[in-house]
């Protein structure tokens, strides 16, 4: 479980438009790629189309067009994408935002936030959450995903019932033929 004080569900707003901040404070980028290592060993991949590194803040690099990519020990490959993010270069976190969209294959999560922490095993999808698999949806403010070992919590910010519509297969067999 997540400690109540680690779930942090205010969006953190890109900043500005780069072209807008003066040339001497900002570095742009085009097709930019890092690697580095989610919960310690589990490799990955950041890549944007575009991205800026504010003089002030090195570390931080905005993103547009954010794609990570997650090789997981199992052998799964989770993959997060969204409109624009951000990663910081020293704890190898990232914060997508704006039509997020994450899958290992099998589940798929949409929102328009999702933060992942990469030295903690989970990451927390909110705003407008939507999760898809092969037994059902469930529709949620805020979801918190462990793809490691396929774990969510689901919650709404106003104590409300979590939206959750479960699948049930009928076989031929069930029907007794």
């Amino acid at each position: 479980l997540v400690p109540k004080q680690a779930i942090v569900c205010t969006p953190y707003r890109v900043k500005e438009d780069p072209l807008k901040i003066e040339s001497n404070q900002i570095n742009v980028f085009q097709k930019v790629a890092y690697e580095g290592f989610y919960n310690i060993d589990n490799p990955f991949t950041v890549k944007s189309e575009q991205a800026y590194i504010l003089e002030n803040e090195s570390n931080i690099v905005y993103m547009v067009q954010m794609n990570v990519t997650i090789y997981m020990n199992n052998g799964t490959e989770v993959k997060i994408q969204s409109d624009k993010g951000r990663y910081d270069k020293d704890s190898y976190d990232c914060f997508f935002e704006g039509n997020v969209r994450a899958t290992d294959g099998k589940t798929v999560v949409l929102a328009e936030n999702l933060d992942l922490f990469a030295s903690k095993d989970w990451a927390l999808a909110y705003n407008n959450v939507l999760l898809n698999n092969n037994k059902g949806s469930l529709r949620a403010d805020k979801i918190n995903y462990d793809f490691e070992k396929k774990h969510y919590k689901a919650s709404m910010y106003n104590n409300e019932k979590v939206k959750i519509k479960l699948i049930k297969w009928i076989t031929l067999k069930n029907l007794g033929s």
